[in-house]
């Protein structure tokens, strides 16, 4: 048995995968975030172990003899969190997350200060990375950052939790703006602009690699053997790719969780800054990948679920899975800022073309749109990178509606793949590099790819209709940047 976990924005979800691939058991626990002002976004790091150790919990009390059995774990984490630990190991302050804007001004002095950031780092600096955050830390809160002696990500932190280890994997790593993405080691240049030396990273894994063992408490508490590897795991995104079997150059995906992305494999590092698309490490040696990445995905419904006071589901019910076309409401999804294209941390969501006799489902649809018109501008952005897509497996929250799936597929012209275990992505890719550390399999016998439950194309007359609703949804941004907080 083999066990993933997955630490998320809004929750963990942890998986048991038995030795023929097949997901035995899930549990989850939500995870509450701070927004203390504008712009920032903060979590205590010490829920995520909490959040990750009751999941575990959870599935020990409904299947002692399978949890019993873990032979491998791997961790998923979000990216970009800059969890900062004094000499004691614990942390100084809230954690920053990867949808924290603040550090907008710091961005800016890092690529004065370090101009072959982009060469290295092979990405623009943005403040949802991790080493704008630093910057900000030393300028507004110097008595923190006097006192840091490492610097972690999210899943990380959890990992050193559990194993006393502190270890950080190439994926997450190269998401920080410290990491040489190409030759996958720390960059000694990158961590001297942001003040920083090599002994406030840990120590780098491979993903598929062993990082430490599981400590004697935590192997006792679940009844498991002493003996337990963690893997070095991977960040959200890569994570969800192994799910998917996505390990061969071409392969790609869109995710519609808390944010979004669409990724797609490379075998070379092949950064595209100009294009604000992102050039990281896969999770397997001798992998790459580029995402283009929109901050609020399913975030958005979520949000007019929490506006409305009505539960996600009961809003989607009444439009059926298929709408006739575009809606005459538009909606910009830029509710935390935007990475791909417009790197943009100020940009601001905005409803536009309310009429009084608007109602909530006209609202709904345009939040569907508005999403999916984000994801069509990151297609066109790794387009414009390298070469078209032609196709893409959908996963995330966002993967359980068919309506969404159906409208991403008209508004992108391309097929969109539901699958099976489409929601638990992140952490099923988790746990297969969990067993990949302790087994040694080759990779490709592993991460095979999920049965296809539904495919939705695009409808032409729809798509028609779409391409020049999409046109008009694009003059947005520009005409309301101004009015951006």
């Amino acid at each position: 048995m083999y066990l993933g976990i997955d630490i998320g924005t809004s929750g963990v979800k942890a998986v048991l995968v038995n030795e023929a691939g097949a997901v035995v058991a899930t549990a989850a626990r939500e995870l509450a975030l701070s927004h203390p002002q504008p712009l920032w976004s903060e979590q205590d790091p010490d829920s995520w172990v909490e959040a990750a150790t009751g999941a575990v919990d959870d599935l020990a009390a409904a299947h002692p003899r399978d949890v019993a059995g873990v032979r491998g774990i791997g961790l998923s984490g979000q990216m970009h969190g800059a969890t900062l630990l004094g000499d004691d190991g614990r942390p100084l302050r809230p954690a920053i997350l990867w949808n924290d804007g603040r550090s907008h001004v710091e961005c800016e002095r890092l690529e004065r200060r370090c101009p072959s950031l982009h060469a290295i780092a092979g990405n623009l600096a943005m403040p949802g990375f991790t080493a704008p955050k630093l910057l900000w830390v030393a300028g507004h809160e110097p008595h923190i950052f006097e006192r840091v002696a490492k610097v972690l990500l999210p899943k990380a932190y959890v990992r050193y939790r559990l194993t006393g280890e502190m270890v950080e994997d190439m994926s997450d790593a190269a998401g920080t703006l410290w990491l040489d993405v190409g030759q996958r080691r720390w960059s000694a240049l990158l961590l001297h602009a942001t003040g920083l030396d090599l002994h406030h990273m840990p120590r780098l894994v491979e993903g598929s690699e062993a990082s430490a063992t599981l400590a004697g408490e935590f192997a006792q508490r679940w009844g498991m053997a002493k003996n337990v590897v963690v893997a070095g795991g991977a960040g959200d995104n890569a994570a969800s790719a192994i799910g998917l079997g996505a390990i061969a150059p071409g392969d790609a995906f869109l995710s519609l969780g808390t944010s979004g992305v669409i990724f797609r494999v490379t075998d070379n590092f092949a950064p595209a800054p100009a294009s604000a698309v992102h050039a990281f490490c896969h999770a397997l040696p001798g992998l790459w990948h580029q995402m283009g990445v929109m901050l609020s995905a399913a975030a958005s419904l979520a949000w007019l679920s929490s506006v409305m006071a009505t539960p996600a589901a009961s809003l989607l019910a009444p439009l059926g899975d298929i709408v006739a076309g575009p809606g005459s409401v538009k909606f910009l999804p830029y509710l935390d800022g935007e990475r791909t294209p417009h790197n943009d941390a100020a940009a601001a969501g905005a409803f536009v073309g309310l009429r009084g006799a608007t109602g909530r489902d006209a609202m709904v649809q345009a939040v569907l749109e508005g999403v999916a018109f984000a994801a069509r501008d990151n297609l066109a952005a790794l387009a414009s990178a390298s070469s078209a897509i032609p196709e893409v497996d959908l996963v995330g929250g966002g993967s359980r509606s068919a309506l969404w799936a159906q409208i991403c597929a008209d508004v992108l012209g391309i097929p969109v793949h539901r699958v099976e275990e489409g929601e638990v992505g992140a952490a099923l890719g988790a746990a297969r590099l969990g067993r990949l550390a302790v087994t040694g399999e080759h990779p490709a016998q592993v991460c095979t790819r999920p049965r296809r439950l539904a495919t939705f194309t695009p409808n032409p007359s729809r798509t028609a209709a779409y391409d020049e609703a999409y046109q008009q949804w694009r003059k947005l941004y520009p005409a309301l940047k101004e009015f951006s907080l």
